[in-house]
């Protein structure tokens, strides 16, 4: 009689094939999208069903993940890049969503222009461009036809579009940084980008003058060297960051037909949430004869950050105005500049009775940086004795020197909240 065989079980690994085979399409798509662009291509020794997979993935991103090798040669690694670009755009089926380019040995070498061509004939909606190393990359033309763009960045390059440029339609997000464009083009990628709602500028030059006429813009973080900035048609900006890198002098006579800096800065955004004024911006807004509160207040404003010499008579009248346009402040921040706070004397400024309502809504304080002059104890004392619901008070000083009798002198001011702590951090602390 002939033995029944037992019946053969798959081997683990046939099994696990099996499964992979048998996902549904959205599936894979999800897995190879969040994969490094090298590992995305590996899964195609999986099965028949992820061979040519990898191929239709929407979302394209070349950075130092993608080139796997011990040589330290910059001219291999960069080659290899390249050949890696070259296939994977070779062999790519479907539309392109997302394009990066982003290594540390990158340089600015021709067969970017080739790349960005090829992108202008798809509809690439975020493009990512950041080059490390070398001068500055000039742009292609070829990047302004790509009309369905939607994110756009851009590191160390040099901007000039063609005549006919007409601007980015669908735009809603730009970063430029360590970049390079003239006054006009400026001006005029900012206003023919009527959706743009995001905007980043760090480090730049060839213009001097901000001029921002953007209707549907949000978010505007901004660091450099700059001459002026003005705001138009931006009534909807709710979150600025605006550091000024080089100091500036308080003798910038206006015009008689000019109102101060601190006045023209504000009066385009009714609806800030979230000001943020770092390195020498508070030095500029101080500009002119600086009023007592602003025409209109700041009723959306609840987190304020300022950069300040306490013992600038100038910037403190100006960041004594914000406060007093500020009635719904709930959060503050203090960065004192350490290179400056031994400079010249400010006494009673703070002690003077400068408020005709209360912090009603602040909450939370920081004081970064002070070195315990008395015109910073008169700032934080002035602010917890108006202050009604003031939960805590954090205070980094800037050395350790004296930090004890900081403590002993903070703890005697009176406190306008029962509940309001004082927290005092080492300044060695990151």
């Amino acid at each position: 009689m002939k033995q029944r065989e037992p019946p053969k079980f798959p081997c683990k690994l046939e099994t696990e094939l099996d499964r992979l085979s048998s996902l549904p399409a959205h599936v894979i798509d999800q897995i190879l999208s969040q994969l490094p662009i090298r590992d995305a291509v590996r899964t195609s020794v999986l099965s028949k069903k992820w061979r040519y997979k990898w191929a239709t993935v929407p979302h394209l991103v070349f950075d130092n993940h993608c080139v796997s090798t011990s040589s330290q040669d910059q001219t291999f690694i960069k080659n290899k890049l390249v050949n890696i670009v070259d296939h994977v755009l070779l062999l790519h089926s479907g539309p392109i969503l997302k394009f990066k380019l982003s290594h540390r040995d990158l340089l600015g070498v021709s067969d970017i222009d080739r790349w960005i061509l090829y992108m202008s004939r798809s509809c690439v909606k975020e493009f990512i461009l950041e080059i490390w190393k070398g001068q500055r990359y000039k742009v292609p033309s070829s990047l302004f036809l790509c009309q369905n763009l939607i994110h756009l960045e851009l590191f160390n390059c040099l901007l000039k579009p063609p005549s006919t440029f007409k601007g980015f339609r669908n735009l809603k997000s730009l970063d430029l940084q360590h970049i390079t464009l003239s006054q006009d083009v400026f001006e005029n990628l900012i206003s023919s980008s009527p959706t743009l709602e995001r905007l980043t500028l760090m480090n730049f030059d060839g213009f001097t003058h901000l001029n921002i006429d953007a209707p549907n813009l949000q978010f505007f973080d901004i660091g450099g060297v700059f001459d002026d900035v003005t705001f138009e048609n931006t009534f909807h900006l709710a979150l600025v960051s605006i550091g000024l890198y080089v100091n500036v002098k308080n003798d910038q006579a206006m015009g008689p037909g000019n109102s101060c800096k601190l006045l023209r800065f504000f009066v385009h955004l009714p609806h800030i949430r979230r000001l943020e004024i770092q390195s020498y911006f508070l030095k500029y807004l101080a500009i002119g004869n600086v009023p007592s509160r602003l025409p209109r207040p700041c009723v959306d404003l609840n987190y304020l950050s300022i950069r300040i010499n306490f013992n600038d008579l100038e910037e403190n009248l100006a960041a004594l105005c914000l406060l007093r346009s500020s009635p719904n402040l709930q959060e503050l921040e203090m960065l004192a500049r350490p290179e400056e706070t031994g400079i010249g004397v400010l006494t009673n400024f703070w002690e003077v009775d400068h408020w005709t309502s209360l912090f009603s809504q602040l909450r939370m304080v920081k004081i970064v940086g002070i070195s315990g002059i008395r015109s910073e104890l008169e700032f934080i004392k002035f602010v917890l004795s108006n202050s009604p619901v003031l939960e805590t008070m954090t205070i980094k000083p800037a050395s350790l020197e004296g930090g004890w009798d900081l403590i002993k002198e903070l703890l005697r001011f009176r406190r306008a909240s029962a509940r309001a702590e004082i927290i005092y951090l080492d300044p060695q602390l990151q």
